[in-house]
Protein backbone atom coordinates (compact mmCIF):
# COMPACT_ATOMS: atom_id res chain seq x y z
CA UNK A 1 0.00 0.00 0.00
CA UNK A 2 1.06 3.29 -0.75
CA UNK A 3 -0.05 5.41 2.05
CA UNK A 4 -0.66 9.08 1.84
CA UNK A 5 -1.76 11.96 4.74
CA UNK A 6 -5.90 12.53 4.16
CA UNK A 7 -6.61 15.39 6.55
CA UNK A 8 -10.40 15.21 8.08
CA UNK A 9 -10.39 18.17 10.65
CA UNK A 10 -8.18 17.64 12.89
CA UNK A 11 -7.15 14.63 12.43
CA UNK A 12 -5.17 12.47 10.09
CA UNK A 13 -7.22 9.65 9.07
CA UNK A 14 -3.83 7.67 8.09
CA UNK A 15 -0.43 6.77 9.71
CA UNK A 16 2.85 5.94 7.69
CA UNK A 17 4.31 3.04 9.96
CA UNK A 18 8.22 3.93 8.63
CA UNK A 19 7.80 7.52 9.52
CA UNK A 20 6.36 6.61 12.93
CA UNK A 21 9.03 4.34 13.50
CA UNK A 22 11.97 7.00 11.77
CA UNK A 23 9.75 9.52 14.71
CA UNK A 24 10.66 7.60 17.28
CA UNK A 25 13.74 7.25 16.40
CA UNK A 26 14.70 10.43 16.72
CA UNK A 27 13.37 10.54 20.31
CA UNK A 28 15.13 7.89 21.30
CA UNK A 29 18.09 9.19 19.48
CA UNK A 30 18.06 12.09 21.67
CA UNK A 31 17.34 10.44 25.05
CA UNK A 32 20.60 8.47 24.63
CA UNK A 33 22.62 11.51 23.14
CA UNK A 34 22.09 13.09 26.58
CA UNK A 35 23.28 10.43 28.72
CA UNK A 36 21.92 7.95 31.39
CA UNK A 37 19.18 9.00 33.99
CA UNK A 38 20.22 7.72 37.61
CA UNK A 39 15.70 7.58 37.54
CA UNK A 40 13.12 4.84 37.95
CA UNK A 41 13.68 0.89 37.17
CA UNK A 42 9.65 -0.36 36.69
CA UNK A 43 7.57 2.00 34.92
CA UNK A 44 3.57 1.98 34.14
CA UNK A 45 2.56 4.65 31.89
CA UNK A 46 -1.06 5.17 30.86
CA UNK A 47 -1.56 6.87 28.36
CA UNK A 48 1.58 5.58 26.16
CA UNK A 49 1.24 5.59 22.69
CA UNK A 50 1.63 9.38 21.52
CA UNK A 51 2.72 12.73 22.84
CA UNK A 52 4.12 13.16 26.26
CA UNK A 53 2.84 9.62 27.12
CA UNK A 54 5.18 7.97 24.27
CA UNK A 55 8.39 10.27 25.20
CA UNK A 56 7.64 9.09 29.30
CA UNK A 57 8.24 5.63 27.93
CA UNK A 58 11.16 6.51 26.24
CA UNK A 59 13.02 8.24 28.51
CA UNK A 60 12.13 5.95 31.38
CA UNK A 61 13.30 3.31 28.89
CA UNK A 62 16.22 4.55 27.29
CA UNK A 63 17.09 6.93 29.58
CA UNK A 64 16.81 5.05 32.97
CA UNK A 65 16.81 1.45 31.77
CA UNK A 66 13.72 0.68 33.27
CA UNK A 67 11.25 -2.10 32.17
CA UNK A 68 8.15 -0.11 31.17
CA UNK A 69 4.37 -1.18 30.45
CA UNK A 70 2.16 0.82 28.33
CA UNK A 71 -1.21 1.13 28.24
CA UNK A 72 -3.21 2.36 25.52
CA UNK A 73 -6.18 1.95 23.58
CA UNK A 74 -5.20 2.14 19.46
CA UNK A 75 -6.46 0.66 16.01
CA UNK A 76 -4.29 -2.28 14.54
CA UNK A 77 -3.81 -2.06 10.95
CA UNK A 78 -5.67 -4.18 8.73
CA UNK A 79 -4.80 -5.02 4.44
CA UNK A 80 -6.74 -2.53 3.22
CA UNK A 81 -6.44 0.42 6.41
CA UNK A 82 -3.68 1.75 8.10
CA UNK A 83 -3.36 1.19 11.83
CA UNK A 84 -3.60 4.81 14.09
CA UNK A 85 -0.37 6.86 14.52
CA UNK A 86 0.01 5.45 17.87
CA UNK A 87 -0.33 1.28 17.17
CA UNK A 88 2.72 2.12 14.62
CA UNK A 89 4.83 4.51 17.31
CA UNK A 90 4.27 1.57 19.72
CA UNK A 91 5.55 -1.27 17.72
CA UNK A 92 8.29 0.78 16.92
CA UNK A 93 9.04 1.33 20.64
CA UNK A 94 8.93 -2.23 21.52
CA UNK A 95 11.23 -3.31 18.87
CA UNK A 96 13.71 -0.94 19.71
CA UNK A 97 13.33 -1.90 23.36
CA UNK A 98 13.92 -5.70 22.34
CA UNK A 99 17.59 -4.88 20.41
CA UNK A 100 18.79 -2.84 23.43
CA UNK A 101 17.84 -5.31 26.30
CA UNK A 102 15.38 -3.62 27.91
CA UNK A 103 12.00 -5.17 29.21
CA UNK A 104 8.97 -3.38 27.29
CA UNK A 105 5.35 -5.24 27.64
CA UNK A 106 1.66 -3.15 26.79
CA UNK A 107 -1.63 -3.06 27.14
CA UNK A 108 -4.39 -2.13 24.17
CA UNK A 109 -7.81 -1.71 25.53
CA UNK A 110 -10.45 0.85 27.63
CA UNK A 111 -8.17 2.33 30.28
CA UNK A 112 -10.88 3.72 32.00
CA UNK A 113 -11.93 -0.09 32.56
CA UNK A 114 -11.61 -2.47 35.91
CA UNK A 115 -10.30 -5.35 33.59
CA UNK A 116 -7.56 -2.16 32.26
CA UNK A 117 -6.41 -1.99 35.65
CA UNK A 118 -6.78 -6.02 36.61
CA UNK A 119 -4.75 -6.87 33.83
CA UNK A 120 -1.96 -4.42 34.10
CA UNK A 121 -1.65 -5.60 37.88
CA UNK A 122 -0.99 -9.17 36.23
CA UNK A 123 1.45 -7.88 33.63
CA UNK A 124 3.23 -6.05 36.45
CA UNK A 125 3.09 -9.09 38.74
CA UNK A 126 5.06 -11.40 36.23
CA UNK A 127 7.00 -9.03 34.44
CA UNK A 128 8.14 -5.86 36.30
CA UNK A 129 9.50 -7.70 39.13
CA UNK A 130 5.72 -7.18 41.13
CA UNK A 131 5.76 -3.08 41.69
CA UNK A 132 6.22 -0.41 39.72
CA UNK A 133 8.50 2.70 41.26
CA UNK A 134 6.74 5.38 38.60
CA UNK A 135 3.53 5.34 37.23
CA UNK A 136 2.69 8.05 34.23
CA UNK A 137 -0.44 8.82 34.19
CA UNK A 138 -0.94 10.76 30.64
CA UNK A 139 -4.25 9.99 28.88
CA UNK A 140 -6.31 12.19 26.42
CA UNK A 141 -9.83 10.51 25.72
CA UNK A 142 -12.86 11.90 24.36
CA UNK A 143 -15.24 9.67 26.35
CA UNK A 144 -15.50 7.34 29.17
CA UNK A 145 -17.69 4.57 30.18
CA UNK A 146 -17.98 4.64 33.97
CA UNK A 147 -16.66 1.17 35.10
CA UNK A 148 -19.39 1.29 38.42
CA UNK A 149 -22.30 3.03 36.30
CA UNK A 150 -22.21 2.36 33.20
CA UNK A 151 -22.71 5.67 32.43
CA UNK A 152 -20.79 7.15 29.13
CA UNK A 153 -19.15 10.20 29.67
CA UNK A 154 -18.47 12.89 26.43
CA UNK A 155 -15.68 15.56 26.65
CA UNK A 156 -16.26 18.81 25.35
CA UNK A 157 -14.41 21.63 24.44
CA UNK A 158 -16.26 24.77 25.52
CA UNK A 159 -16.23 28.21 26.44
CA UNK A 160 -18.34 28.84 29.95
CA UNK A 161 -20.50 31.35 30.29
CA UNK A 162 -20.04 33.06 27.29
CA UNK A 163 -19.81 32.29 23.13
CA UNK A 164 -16.52 31.79 22.37
CA UNK A 165 -14.89 33.34 18.89
CA UNK A 166 -11.50 33.08 17.72
CA UNK A 167 -8.96 31.91 14.89
CA UNK A 168 -7.98 28.08 14.14
CA UNK A 169 -5.66 27.18 11.52
CA UNK A 170 -7.04 24.22 8.82
CA UNK A 171 -4.18 21.52 9.24
CA UNK A 172 -5.05 20.50 5.82
CA UNK A 173 -4.59 23.52 3.79
CA UNK A 174 -2.83 26.08 6.13
CA UNK A 175 -5.87 28.60 6.13
CA UNK A 176 -6.76 30.80 8.64
CA UNK A 177 -10.30 29.53 10.24
CA UNK A 178 -13.12 31.53 12.47
CA UNK A 179 -14.35 29.68 15.40
CA UNK A 180 -17.36 30.21 16.76
CA UNK A 181 -18.47 27.68 19.95
CA UNK A 182 -21.30 28.29 22.20
CA UNK A 183 -20.97 28.07 25.63
CA UNK A 184 -21.17 24.91 27.74
CA UNK A 185 -24.44 23.68 30.12
CA UNK A 186 -23.47 22.61 33.45
CA UNK A 187 -23.78 19.11 32.04
CA UNK A 188 -21.64 19.14 29.64
CA UNK A 189 -18.89 20.78 32.12
CA UNK A 190 -19.49 17.68 34.71
CA UNK A 191 -18.96 15.20 31.74
CA UNK A 192 -15.73 16.85 30.70
CA UNK A 193 -13.94 16.76 34.15
CA UNK A 194 -15.40 13.06 34.51
CA UNK A 195 -13.55 12.40 31.30
CA UNK A 196 -10.41 14.50 31.96
CA UNK A 197 -10.14 15.02 35.46
CA UNK A 198 -8.58 12.97 38.10
CA UNK A 199 -11.08 10.37 39.04
CA UNK A 200 -9.93 7.88 37.00
CA UNK A 201 -6.10 8.38 37.90
CA UNK A 202 -6.86 7.95 41.23
CA UNK A 203 -8.43 4.62 40.48
CA UNK A 204 -5.69 3.44 38.43
CA UNK A 205 -3.76 4.23 41.58
CA UNK A 206 -5.80 2.76 43.99
CA UNK A 207 -5.77 -0.45 42.07
CA UNK A 208 -2.54 -0.83 41.91
CA UNK A 209 -2.28 -0.18 45.51
CA UNK A 210 -4.74 -2.79 46.13
CA UNK A 211 -2.70 -5.49 44.04
CA UNK A 212 0.64 -4.55 45.97
CA UNK A 213 2.23 -3.22 42.72
CA UNK A 214 3.08 0.26 44.16
CA UNK A 215 6.90 -0.24 45.37
CA UNK A 216 7.91 1.58 48.05
CA UNK A 217 8.73 5.82 47.66
CA UNK A 218 6.42 5.17 44.65
CA UNK A 219 5.88 8.40 42.57
CA UNK A 220 3.21 9.28 39.92
CA UNK A 221 3.29 12.58 37.54
CA UNK A 222 -0.14 13.24 35.59
CA UNK A 223 0.24 16.47 32.47
CA UNK A 224 -1.74 20.14 32.46
CA UNK A 225 -1.46 23.01 30.98
CA UNK A 226 -1.63 26.76 32.21
CA UNK A 227 -0.94 29.23 29.37
CA UNK A 228 -1.48 32.65 28.12
CA UNK A 229 -4.15 34.86 28.36
CA UNK A 230 -4.78 34.66 24.75
CA UNK A 231 -6.08 30.74 25.22
CA UNK A 232 -7.98 31.43 29.03
CA UNK A 233 -11.41 31.42 27.35
CA UNK A 234 -11.46 28.04 25.65
CA UNK A 235 -8.73 26.71 27.80
CA UNK A 236 -8.33 27.58 31.48
CA UNK A 237 -11.56 29.14 31.96
CA UNK A 238 -13.42 26.54 29.86
CA UNK A 239 -14.39 23.07 30.28
CA UNK A 240 -10.72 21.54 29.84
CA UNK A 241 -9.71 24.30 32.22
CA UNK A 242 -12.51 22.74 34.96
CA UNK A 243 -10.99 19.07 34.14
CA UNK A 244 -7.43 20.19 35.02
CA UNK A 245 -9.01 21.76 38.08
CA UNK A 246 -10.16 18.07 39.44
CA UNK A 247 -6.64 16.92 38.09
CA UNK A 248 -4.75 19.74 40.52
CA UNK A 249 -7.35 18.30 43.47
CA UNK A 250 -6.20 15.02 42.96
CA UNK A 251 -2.68 15.54 42.75
CA UNK A 252 -3.00 16.98 45.99
CA UNK A 253 -5.39 14.53 47.89
CA UNK A 254 -2.95 11.33 46.19
CA UNK A 255 0.26 13.12 47.45
CA UNK A 256 -0.99 12.76 50.83
CA UNK A 257 -2.37 9.56 50.41
CA UNK A 258 1.07 8.25 48.73
CA UNK A 259 3.06 10.04 51.13
CA UNK A 260 1.65 8.32 54.34
CA UNK A 261 1.41 4.93 52.62
CA UNK A 262 4.31 4.57 50.86
CA UNK A 263 6.76 7.37 51.18
CA UNK A 264 6.09 8.21 47.47
CA UNK A 265 5.00 11.29 45.85
CA UNK A 266 1.95 12.35 43.26
CA UNK A 267 3.33 15.39 41.55
CA UNK A 268 1.58 17.58 38.50
CA UNK A 269 4.27 18.66 35.54
CA UNK A 270 2.60 22.01 33.64
CA UNK A 271 4.46 21.22 30.33
CA UNK A 272 4.74 23.80 27.33
CA UNK A 273 2.13 24.12 24.28
CA UNK A 274 2.96 21.77 21.62
CA UNK A 275 1.02 20.39 18.84
CA UNK A 276 -0.31 16.92 20.02
CA UNK A 277 -3.63 15.05 18.26
CA UNK A 278 -4.84 16.62 21.83
CA UNK A 279 -4.30 20.38 21.23
CA UNK A 280 -4.80 20.44 17.52
CA UNK A 281 -8.56 19.97 18.35
CA UNK A 282 -8.58 23.14 20.15
CA UNK A 283 -9.42 26.56 18.64
CA UNK A 284 -6.98 29.44 19.13
CA UNK A 285 -4.32 26.96 20.39
CA UNK A 286 -3.37 25.96 17.15
CA UNK A 287 -2.77 30.26 16.01
CA UNK A 288 -0.51 30.30 19.44
CA UNK A 289 1.68 27.47 18.60
CA UNK A 290 2.54 28.61 15.44
CA UNK A 291 3.53 32.10 17.16
CA UNK A 292 4.88 30.17 19.51
CA UNK A 293 7.51 28.07 18.23
CA UNK A 294 9.38 30.37 15.87
CA UNK A 295 9.56 32.88 18.93
CA UNK A 296 10.97 30.35 21.42
CA UNK A 297 13.30 28.96 18.50
CA UNK A 298 14.52 32.41 18.01
CA UNK A 299 15.60 32.59 22.11
CA UNK A 300 17.15 28.72 21.60
CA UNK A 301 14.20 27.50 23.93
CA UNK A 302 11.99 25.46 21.36
CA UNK A 303 11.22 21.96 22.91
CA UNK A 304 9.46 19.01 21.61
CA UNK A 305 7.39 16.04 23.69
CA UNK A 306 10.92 14.61 24.25
CA UNK A 307 12.59 17.45 25.39
CA UNK A 308 10.62 18.28 27.83
CA UNK A 309 10.43 15.28 29.21
CA UNK A 310 13.78 14.36 29.47
CA UNK A 311 14.53 17.82 31.16
CA UNK A 312 11.75 16.57 33.43
CA UNK A 313 13.46 13.25 34.55
CA UNK A 314 17.16 14.74 34.68
CA UNK A 315 16.15 17.96 36.31
CA UNK A 316 12.75 17.41 38.11
CA UNK A 317 11.73 14.54 38.99
CA UNK A 318 14.92 12.80 40.05
CA UNK A 319 17.31 15.42 41.40
CA UNK A 320 18.88 15.34 44.86
CA UNK A 321 17.52 17.66 47.22
CA UNK A 322 14.09 16.92 46.83
CA UNK A 323 11.81 17.71 43.26
CA UNK A 324 11.69 21.51 42.93
CA UNK A 325 7.40 22.78 42.50
CA UNK A 326 5.67 26.41 42.30
CA UNK A 327 3.66 27.93 44.98
CA UNK A 328 1.05 25.02 44.28
CA UNK A 329 3.29 22.41 44.23
CA UNK A 330 3.28 21.77 41.03
CA UNK A 331 6.24 21.11 38.68
CA UNK A 332 7.18 23.68 36.29
CA UNK A 333 8.51 22.47 32.37
CA UNK A 334 6.55 25.36 30.79
CA UNK A 335 9.24 28.26 32.10
CA UNK A 336 10.41 29.22 28.62
CA UNK A 337 7.12 29.68 26.94
CA UNK A 338 5.71 31.51 30.02
CA UNK A 339 9.04 33.70 30.52
CA UNK A 340 7.90 37.61 30.42
CA UNK A 341 10.18 38.29 27.05
CA UNK A 342 8.55 35.38 25.00
CA UNK A 343 4.50 36.50 25.96
CA UNK A 344 6.07 40.35 25.42
CA UNK A 345 6.27 39.28 21.94
CA UNK A 346 3.20 36.90 22.13
CA UNK A 347 1.61 40.33 23.09
CA UNK A 348 2.71 41.91 20.10
CA UNK A 349 2.25 39.66 17.19
CA UNK A 350 -1.01 38.83 18.36
CA UNK A 351 -2.89 42.17 17.05
CA UNK A 352 -0.96 41.41 13.57
CA UNK A 353 -2.82 38.24 13.07
CA UNK A 354 -5.25 39.54 10.30
CA UNK A 355 -6.46 37.57 7.55
CA UNK A 356 -4.39 39.42 5.22
CA UNK A 357 -0.99 39.00 7.10
CA UNK A 358 -1.26 36.42 8.97
CA UNK A 359 1.45 34.38 7.07
CA UNK A 360 4.10 37.41 8.21
CA UNK A 361 3.96 36.46 11.85
CA UNK A 362 2.58 32.87 12.23
CA UNK A 363 4.83 29.85 10.97
CA UNK A 364 1.90 28.37 9.41
CA UNK A 365 4.23 25.72 7.62
CA UNK A 366 6.26 24.23 10.43
CA UNK A 367 2.51 24.19 12.39
CA UNK A 368 1.24 21.84 9.32
CA UNK A 369 4.67 20.04 9.50
CA UNK A 370 4.76 19.14 13.31
CA UNK A 371 1.15 17.79 12.71
CA UNK A 372 1.75 15.78 10.42
CA UNK A 373 4.77 14.47 11.80
CA UNK A 374 2.67 12.96 14.53
CA UNK A 375 1.06 10.46 12.07
CA UNK A 376 4.32 9.78 10.30
CA UNK A 377 4.32 12.04 7.75
CA UNK A 378 7.31 14.23 6.67
CA UNK A 379 10.49 12.65 8.26
CA UNK A 380 13.70 12.73 6.42
CA UNK A 381 14.68 9.42 4.90
CA UNK A 382 11.29 7.68 4.87
CA UNK A 383 10.42 6.72 0.91
CA UNK A 384 6.81 7.98 1.19
CA UNK A 385 6.48 6.34 -2.76
CA UNK A 386 7.12 2.59 -1.62
CA UNK A 387 4.79 -0.11 -1.01
CA UNK A 388 4.21 -0.61 3.04
CA UNK A 389 2.46 -3.56 4.74
CA UNK A 390 0.02 -1.39 6.98
CA UNK A 391 0.10 -4.54 9.51
CA UNK A 392 2.67 -4.12 11.82
CA UNK A 393 2.48 -6.39 14.89
CA UNK A 394 3.38 -5.27 18.58
CA UNK A 395 5.06 -8.12 19.90
CA UNK A 396 3.90 -8.21 23.57
CA UNK A 397 0.53 -7.83 22.28
CA UNK A 398 1.14 -10.10 18.65
CA UNK A 399 3.80 -12.77 19.74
Amino acid sequence: MIIEPRVRGFICMTAHPDGCAANVGEQIAHVRARGRIDGPRSVLVVGASTGYGLASRIVAAFGCGAKTAGVFFERPGSAKRTASAGWYNSAAFERAAADAGLGAWSYNGDAFADQAKERVAGLIAEHLDGSVDLVVYSLAAPRRVHPESGETFNSIIKPIGAPFTGKTIDARTGALADAAIEPATGREVEQTVAVMGGDDWRRWMEALDGAGALAGGCRTVAYTYLGPEHTWPIYRDGTIGKAKEDLQRTAGALDRWLRARCGGRALLSVNRALVTQASAAIPTVAVYLAMLSPLLRERGADEGCIEQIDRLFRERLYVAGGVPVDGAGRIRLDDHEMAEAAQAAVRERWERVTEQGYRQVLDVDGYRREFLRLFGFGMPDVDYGADVDPQVPIPSIDG
